[in-house]
């Protein structure tokens, strides 16, 4: 089927020790599973939009349960290739207070890795879609996973569809041997909506912020808007073909507590999010990817830039309270937050 919605990158499965064990501190690994694309998916199928998720996987029973628990959410996997390879895995310690969150990557030779551009039909997969979003971490795993990223944008962008890109910098992959900018350039020259934190326009993009004050403050993740406002502004003088920016501004007070809020510069205004107070974040993985399906959620159902970042933010917030890639917030949980309900009071 078509679908309103296309995002494409790799899924992975997730394991993790039991609540805040280190790795292996006893013989026991939680098994989910997880990537920043399928989060995506995932949330906007949640969310009652219709979504199609792209990726290749090999022919065995862990990507066979991978793609059932993507339908079971309502998401179309009619465009996932099945082929050689295997499925990518990362290993999630989660962290508590001054101990921070270890991922590690066990990616290699996996089936998105070592696949050509020819293996999917762009046109085909794109057909009758109005939206197409990717990140910054596909094209990081490899040369040839680049080049299909670039080839996915860029038919996109000629069949007129809407196309977003967080740029979500992972200096763990980049392993390959060209840098992470004159790859991320290309794709995003392809781009209308830009998301990313505040350090994957200087990692990712390699635009920077004149001054020492400046940039300590964007690296340390300050809410000082002036300094936001400059970075979107940099990052969109850059880009012509962008029609929006967007930055998520984390507060890491401890990894058991943040300040989250977020910005969104449209060229004719910037606007700012709420900060909420995250406390005893339970896991906090897939927040960005739930800030990019909240926001695509508010701007394909007619919502204003400003009303689109608050509930974007609103539902990558929820995010930080379930365990997991995917949020499973609501549109009205999300919405209740969004219009100052956060009391988290029983609800009866």
């Amino acid at each position: 089927m078509s679908a309103g919605i296309v995002t494409f990158g790799e899924i992975m499965l997730r394991l993790k020790p039991p609540g805040f064990e280190r790795i292996l501190q006893s013989p026991a690994f939680e098994a989910t599973f997880g990537g920043g694309e399928a989060n995506v998916a995932f949330s906007l199928a949640r969310f009652g939009l219709p979504v199609s998720y792209v990726t290749l996987l090999p022919n065995n029973p862990i990507a066979d349960a991978g793609v059932a628990f993507l339908r079971s959410a309502g998401v179309d996997t009619s465009h996932i290739v099945r082929r050689g390879g295997r499925m990518g895995i990362y290993f999630l310690e989660a962290g508590a207070n001054q101990r921070p969150s270890v991922v590690v990557y066990d990616r290699a030779h996996s089936a998105i890795m070592d696949a050509s551009p020819a293996e999917i039909d762009w046109p085909d997969v794109l057909s009758g879609a109005g939206w197409f979003h990717v990140t910054g971490i596909t094209p990081a795993l490899s040369a040839a996973a680049a080049d299909m990223t670039l080839a996915a944008v860029t038919t996109a962008r000629r069949l007129g569809l809407t196309v977003s890109c967080d740029y979500n910098y992972r200096k763990n992959l980049w392993m390959y041997d060209k840098p992470a900018p004159e790859v991320m350039r290309d794709i995003v020259g392809q781009v209308d909506i830009g998301l990313a934190n505040e350090e994957d326009c200087q990692q990712a993009l390699g635009i920077t912020l004149e001054g020492s004050d400046t940039v300590a403050a964007v690296e340390r993740g300050e809410i000082r808007s002036e300094h936001y406002r400059l970075l979107c502004e940099k990052v969109l003088a850059a880009f012509p073909n962008l029609k929006m920016q967007a930055i998520t501004l984390r507060e890491s007070i401890s990894a058991s507590h943040n300040g989250w809020s977020a910005c969104l510069h449209d060229r004719k205004s910037f606007y700012r999010a709420p900060r909420y107070e995250v406390g005893a974040i339970v896991d906090r993985v897939g927040t960005g990817d739930a800030f990019a399906a909240g926001l695509i959620y508010g701007l394909t159902t007619g919502m204003q830039a400003g009303e689109a970042l608050r509930f974007a933010t609103a539902a990558s917030c929820l995010k930080h309270s379930i365990p997991g890639d995917f949020n499973l917030s609501t549109v009205d949980e999300v919405k209740r937050l969004a219009q100052g309900d956060a009391s988290g009071r029983v609800q009866r």
